[in-house]
């Protein structure tokens, strides 16, 4: 059973929630022209404290498997070395604007970034330490601790033996050629491409091997969609298809609203999804009366956005813009986002209102 304090959005947001919003940030939107989020703009999220551990006294250990490790910062250094760049996105992301929402983190739509993660594969890790038969699933905790329902804990996910030893994934030691930061959770993290945040474990402590599903709360309790508090849900796992506008024109000062000059404008931002490349982005100019193809660019990598530009006469007046993606698999952004809970994947359509000048 999950119970959670529900807020209307009428309330307005209490002191809890600007002090999460305090300490962790979104990316601005207007680093969506950029292919590469530099790691200064790139959303965060921190669920207890950074630990800030020191690399020199760091060891990674594998437990449960048939031949346990420990491995250090440069014996994943000396291992195969692979730079990927992939998206990441907060399954809360868009919180905020659901009717209701749980006291968690306020996101509006910033919770977003694709960085360059440098890493070893995890699947050869894996095989290296053996993995026992009957191993169903991966668990990975966190350095970070905190208490939820009452409990201490450290952060902890597990994945499905499948998920954890597919392509991709990856024990990431550098973000954007760098280091990662103590906040980015240095001195290792999970890297899970086309999977929400919450599932690439920050300051990597421990990977165990289990013969049993994981039950630790992360997993059983939060990022799982329910409508009441009394069901099991179901577990959040791949990024659903989404995208975002970069604001056009300048902002007002403090509402952000948008002003936007009469004439040619150049309408861009990016798409994304976990499950498939971005096949159509879709514009309105009217509030979702109607719809325009975008043009859609190739993705850099399989699970890094893919940015869309649309050229658009402006004419003087308010004008209320969308955007929309679809993906290979044919899912397509809905207008309203999917009640829930937990305030999570939130895809629906980015609009924009704009009031052109002449």
């Amino acid at each position: 059973m999950h119970r959670s304090v529900q807020r209307h959005r009428d309330e307005g947001f209490g002191l809890d929630e600007l002090a999460q919003a305090a300490r962790n940030h979104g990316m601005p939107l207007e680093a969506l022209r950029s292919e590469i989020t530099p790691a200064g703009l790139h959303y965060l999220l921190i669920h207890y404290d950074v630990p800030f551990l020191d690399p020199a006294d760091w060891a990674l250990a594998f437990e449960g498997f048939d031949r346990p490790l420990r491995l250090t910062v440069d014996d994943l250094r000396a291992r195969p070395r692979v730079t990927v760049p992939v998206t990441l996105e907060c399954a809360g992301n868009g919180r905020a604007m659901f009717d209701t929402r749980p006291l968690s983190q306020p996101w509006l739509r910033e919770a977003v970034g694709t960085a360059a993660w440098t890493g070893t594969p995890l699947a050869p890790l894996l095989r290296d330490a053996g993995i026992p038969d009957g191993t169903v699933e991966v668990a990975f905790a966190g350095s970070d601790r905190g208490v939820e329902d009452g409990e201490e804990q450290a952060y902890e996910r597990a994945l499905s033996l499948e998920d954890a030893t597919r392509d991709g994934v990856m024990v990431a030691y550098e973000m954007n050629g760098q280091p990662l930061l103590p906040q980015h959770g240095a001195p290792a993290r999970l890297v899970v491409p086309g999977f929400y945040g919450m599932a690439h474990v920050k300051w990597l402590d421990r990977i165990s091997a289990l013969g049993l599903p994981f039950e630790g709360y992360q997993n059983i309790v939060a990022y799982r969609m329910r409508t009441d508090p009394d069901e099991t849900g179901t577990p959040l796992s791949r990024i659903r298809v989404k995208s975002l506008m970069v604001p056009p024109g300048v902002p007002t000062f403090p509402e952000r609203d948008r002003i936007v000059r009469a004439g040619h404008v150049r309408l861009e931002g990016r798409a994304w999804s976990g499950s498939a490349a971005i096949e159509r982005v879709q514009v309105s100019l009217d509030g979702c009366s109607s719809w325009h193809d975008a043009t859609v660019d190739l993705a850099p990598a399989p699970h890094a956005w893919q940015r869309w530009t649309f050229d658009w006469t402006a004419t003087p007046g308010p004008h209320d813009l969308a955007c929309r993606a679809t993906d290979a698999t044919g899912a397509t952004q809905p207008l309203e986002p999917e009640p829930n809970l937990g305030g999570y994947a939130n895809n629906a359509v980015h609009r924009v209102r704009v009031t052109v000048r002449g």
